[in-house]
């Protein structure tokens, strides 16, 4: 659902806000001008735990296409509870290895622990945290409420993070 949520495109007044949740239509990322593609909300059992939006360079509904597409992405989270970077971290490595094969985490193993000690530095993140995400050629940028905590290098991470949302099995049914 929340894969389907991110491709999901209306063009209702109400398009920029979601769960209460202010989107903005456009972002910029490395110099490159993005659009809204969609809204989702990542929900565990009963909790709403974050609204998550995705911008590209052009609209689509092709999960492949975005995930294996080079260009600049943004995908940002906006928190409606309090949650602790453990917590948080938890959900995210079960959409990492249910998406991705042994062989690709096992590429990515020095970006997945420097991906886990960027969030686990953050300690928690609270109702009305926005933690973002830049996905550019160089790699991820992980910002958390306009600090910018560090880069992730490489092509490959960014595809394996994609696919948390956009894989077979999204973090969020």
């Amino acid at each position: 659902a929340l894969a389907a949520l991110f491709f999901a495109v209306t063009l209702s007044v109400n398009a920029l806000e979601y769960k209460g949740v202010k989107v903005d239509e456009t972002a910029q990322v490395g110099g490159s001008a993005l659009v809204l593609n969609g809204v989702g909300l990542r929900q565990k059992m009963v909790f709403k735990v974050y609204v998550g939006a995705l911008y590209l360079a052009q609209k689509t509904n092709h999960a492949t296409a975005v995930i294996s597409d080079t260009s600049n992405k943004r995908v940002s989270m906006h928190f409606l509870r309090e949650l602790e970077s453990e917590a948080l971290l938890k959900g995210m490595n079960e959409g990492f290895t249910d998406n991705n094969s042994a062989s690709e985490m096992a590429a990515i193993a020095p970006q997945m622990k420097q991906f886990r000690d960027m969030m686990t530095s953050a300690k928690e993140v609270k109702k009305g945290d926005l933690i973002v995400l830049d996905l550019t050629s160089a790699g991820t940028q992980v910002n958390i409420n306009g600090k910018t905590l560090g880069m992730v290098e490489g092509a490959a991470f960014n595809q394996a993070l994609l696919k948390v949302w956009l894989g077979a099995k999204p973090v969020d049914a």
